[in-house]
C-alpha cells in the first residue's frame, strides 16, 4: 500500500522528502541556509581570484593557496548537508562516513597551517613560503583520507553486508570514532593558536584570533553534536533527531568558518604593507639596506660639522685636529744654464 507524499512534495522518492516536506520543516530550512551558504562560498572564491593582483604583502599572498582549499571545504561542508537531510540509505552511507571527517580535515589542517604560519611571523621569523604552506595542509589532510578509505575498503569486503545494514547504535559510534584525527586536529590547532598571542609583532595577533574564535566556536559545535548524536538522543528517546543534530551542525560549522575566519581573513588581505610589522633589515619583505665594507668614506666636510656642532652619520668618531704649517716644501725652480759660446762673444748673445 502507497503512503501519499507529504505536503509540498510531489512524485519523489521517500528518502528526498524532507527536501520539501512543509509539515517538517527543518529541512527546508537547513537546506536553504546550506544553498545560501554555497553561494557566498562561491562569490568569495571568486572574490579571492580577483584580489591576488592587488595584495602588496608576500606573506599574505602566499596564504591566498590555503584561503583557496579552506573555501574549498566550505563549500564541502554546506553540500554535504544534503546528504543527511536525505535519509540514510546504500548511497549515503558511504558518502556521511567518508566526505565528513574529509572535508573537515581540509578544513581544519588549513587553519592549523595558518596558525604554524602566523606563529613564525608573530616572532619576526621568515614565514613558510607557499610550496611549504601547501605541503603541510595537503600532510595534515591527507592522513584522514587514508583512514577513511581503509575503513571503507575494510567494511565493503568483509562486512559489506553488515555495514549497509547496521543498526543505529553502532552506526553512530563508528561514525564518531572515524573522527578522532579530526578532533585531534581540531585541538592541536586551538593549541597552536593560542601562541600566535605570544610575539612582539601584535597586528599579526589579529589573524591568530580570527583562528582562535573559529576553533573555540567549532569546539563548541561538535561537543554539542556528538553528545547528542551518542547519549542525548537516546536518554530523550528522540532517535528521529540523529540526522538533524548532524545537519544542524554542519550548517552552523559553516558559517561559523565563513563569518568568523575566512570573510576577515579576505578584508585584510588588501591591505598595505606596514614596515613596523617586520622586523628591521629582514630580507623577505623589505629591501635589505647596503652596509659598506671596504673603501673610505668621504670626510670633506667633517671638519666644518664638528665645528659648528652638527652630527653626521659620516663623521669621524676620532678628534681630528688642524695641521700646522711647518717648512716650505715647494719644488725649486732650476738655474738658467750659461751659453758655451759665452766666451766667443764677449758677453753677447748670439744673432
Amino acid at each position: 500500500m502507497t503512503t501519499s507524499p507529504p505536503p509540498g512534495c510531489g512524485s519523489i522518492g521517500a528518502d528526498y522528502h524532507l527536501l520539501c516536506d512543509t509539515e517538517k520543516a527543518w529541512g527546508i530550512v537547513l537546506e536553504s541556509l546550506a544553498a545560501a551558504g554555497i553561494l557566498i562560498t562561491i562569490f568569495l572564491i571568486c572574490s579571492l581570484f580577483f584580489l591576488i593582483c592587488k595584495v602588496q604583502d608576500n606573506s599574505k599572498r602566499h596564504m591566498i593557496s590555503v584561503y583557496f582549499f579552506f573555501l574549498l571545504g566550505t563549500l564541502g561542508v554546506f553540500g554535504l548537508t544534503f546528504a543527511f537531510i536525505i535519509k540514510l540509505n546504500d548511497r549515503t552511507r558511504p558518502t556521511r562516513f567518508f566526505l565528513f571527517g574529509v572535508i573537515f580535515a581540509l578544513c581544519f589542517s588549513c587553519l592549523l597551517t595558518h596558525a604554524c604560519n602566523l606563529n613564525k611571523l608573530v616572532r619576526g621569523r621568515k614565514p613558510f613560503s607557499w610550496r611549504v604552506l601547501l605541503l603541510l595542509l595537503v600532510s595534515f589532510a591527507l592522513v584522514q583520507v587514508v583512514i577513511s578509505i581503509e575503513y571503507l575498503v575494510t567494511m565493503f569486503v568483509n562486512q559489506r553486508e553488515e555495514f549497509l545494514s547496521m543498526g543505529r547504535e553502532n552506526t553512530n559510534k563508528d561514525f564518531v570514532m572515524l573522527l578522532i584525527y579530526v578532533l585531534f586536529l581540531m585541538a592541536l590547532t586551538f593549541l597552536v593558536s593560542m601562541f600566535t598571542f605570544c610575539g612582539p609583532y601584535k597586528s599579526w595577533k589579529r589573524h591568530g584570533a580570527h583562528i582562535f574564535v573559529t576553533v573555540l566556536f567549532s569546539i563548541a559545535i561538535w561537543v554539542v553534536w556528538i553528545t547528542m548524536l551518542i547519549k542525548g538522543n537516546t536518554v530523550l528517546e528522540k532517535y528521529m533527531w540523529d540526522d538533524p543534530v548532524v545537519a544542524i551542525a554542519l550548517v552552523s560549522n559553516g558559517w561559523i568558518f565563513l563569518i568568523m575566519y575566512i570573510v576577515p581573513e579576505i578584508c585584510f588581505l588588501t591591505a598595505p604593507l606596514k614596515l613596523e610589522d617586520y622586523p628591521p633589515e629582514n630580507d623577505f619583505c623589505q629591501p635589505k639596506f647596503i652596509k659598506q665594507t671596504t673603501g673610505v668614506d668621504n670626510r670633506a666636510y667633517t671638519q666644518d660639522e664638528i665645528v659648528q656642532g652638527n652630527y653626521s652619520p659620516y663623521a669621524s668618531h676620532f678628534q681630528m685636529k688642524a695641521i700646522e704649517p711647518q717648512n716650505d716644501f715647494s719644488i725649486p725652480r732650476p738655474k738658467a744654464r750659461t751659453s758655451p759660446y759665452h766666451d766667443y762673444t764677449g758677453g753677447k748673445s748670439p744673432m
